[in-house]
């Protein structure tokens, strides 16, 4: 199956199974982020949550600002899950997004910062839209 925002991502029916299972079931933490984020809520980005990306299902991902959220709970501390961590994002920034991870301790206690951090990333990162040029007064359309 193919990913629609990007037809060249081929994704296997069961990872996709997978990503809609996490979807029904996300964890306390990925609730609180998500209601941040769902919505255009955050300055107008647009985020979908458990989205597969290569072999991975990444927890949220901006398309527009390139941008993919991990939250790491207790798993991700031990010297194997850091590696997995590492191995995970160097694959999804390959493919051109920027990963930022977040502790799930900091989405409790510090959801402000974690939102002005992702903020940020979005503002450097986002394209931003050029309005057509406005003609002068006066100006005529050139003639062919």
């Amino acid at each position: 199956m193919v990913d629609p925002e990007h037809p060249d991502w081929k994704v296997s029916e069961k990872l996709r199974s997978n990503a809609r299972a996490l979807r029904k079931n996300s964890t306390d933490v990925e609730r609180i982020l998500w209601s941040e984020l769902r919505g255009n809520r955050l300055n107008g980005a647009s985020f979908r949550r458990q989205v597969p990306i290569e072999n991975y299902i990444a927890d949220f991902i901006c398309h527009a600002a390139k941008l993919v959220i991990e939250l790491d709970g207790g798993q991700h501390f031990s010297d194997q899950g850091e590696r997995a961590d590492a191995v995970r994002s160097a694959i999804i920034e390959a493919k051109g997004f920027k990963v930022l991870r977040f502790n799930n301790l900091d989405v409790l206690n510090n959801r402000a910062g974690v939102l002005e951090i992702i903020a940020s990333t979005i503002a450097e990162r986002a394209p931003t839209l050029t309005l057509p040029r406005k003609r002068e007064r006066g100006s005529e359309k050139p003639s062919s």
